[in-house]
């Protein structure tokens, strides 16, 4: 199994669940110059954006992904942005925080065709998680000419509550306004996967993505603050046939870190898409 990095993961066949441009032109290549061709100015710890900087793409390309790309995900390193291999639809449930099921309307293209983003920010630093969301967003509406509304929807979902041996959680000792990392690997055994700098919210968002039913989750924990913690669990531990195979995840969830995923239906927010444009490649 591929290793699974922040923000990235392996795209299994399941249906719920963008470059790396080679030059940037004109202001781009000045850019890219500028923070030492990106990849190689943030070796160093970078320097985190203002937190109540509104940053914006101040360029990014966007190509359709490679159609053997099986990972996929998003990465800041300094002002140098990078999404790999996400649908409109996945982008959207990036920059708004939602699961698949509160994304209603649009053509088909939007769940088929990948995208591959590579861009630099108009602000000076690293975002952090909100300010790319906030960057994602105003990409879509710029170059997909994406226009939606809002709506209240009730849906099957699953709340995270406290178990009732109380939470298991380290509070993290990172920067707060740093993004949350993610990483992790398979065996025979299990999935472990090690979270760092996770609030609830972050985890209910990473769950959606996660649980095999594909539902949304909603934090209902009542939990603030930051966290590092690990989960391992099994995909499918009715089918494991490994005596040493971790539990599955709702199991995982309540035995590692004292919280649980309770099945309910609520009123969620959902959004519908009203337009969408293809971008033209660049």
């Amino acid at each position: 199994m591929r290793k699974v990095e922040y923000g990235r993961r392996p795209r299994f066949v399941q249906t719920g669940w963008t470059v790396l441009a080679a030059i940037l032109l004109g202001m781009a290549s000045a850019s890219l110059a500028q923070t030492g061709a990106a990849s190689s100015a943030v070796s160093e710890t970078p320097k985190r954006m203002a937190a109540n900087a509104d940053p914006a793409f101040e360029v990014a390309t966007i190509k359709l992904s490679k159609p053997d790309d099986n990972v996929d995900g998003y990465d800041a390193k300094g002002r140098h942005v990078t999404v790999e291999n996400y649908t409109v639809n996945d982008l959207i449930q990036l920059a708004y925080g939602m699961n698949r099921r509160q994304v209603v309307g649009g053509p088909a293209w939007l769940d088929g065709d990948r995208y591959d983003i590579d861009g630099i920010a108009d602000v000076a630093g690293e975002p952090n998680i909100k300010q790319m969301k906030a960057m994602i967003q105003k990409l879509l509406a710029d170059r997909y000419q994406l226009t939606i509304h809002r709506e209240k929807k009730e849906l099957s979902i699953y709340a995270i509550t406290v178990g009732k041996s109380g939470a298991k959680l380290t509070k993290s000792g990172s920067d707060p306004d740093a993004m949350p990392d993610e990483h992790g690997n398979g065996d025979s055994t299990g999935l472990t996967q090690r979270y760092t700098n996770y609030s609830m919210a972050d985890l209910a968002e990473n769950l959606q993505t996660m649980q095999p039913d594909g539902k949304p989750v909603v934090d209902r924990t009542g939990i603030a603050g930051r966290f590092d913690f690990t989960l391992k669990w099994s995909r499918n531990e009715a089918e494991s046939s490994n005596p040493n195979a971790a539990p599955g995840l709702f199991t995982a969830i309540q035995e590692q870190i004292g919280l649980k995923l309770e099945a309910t239906k609520a009123m969620v927010d959902v959004i519908v898409i009203d337009h969408a444009e293809r971008p033209s490649e660049n």
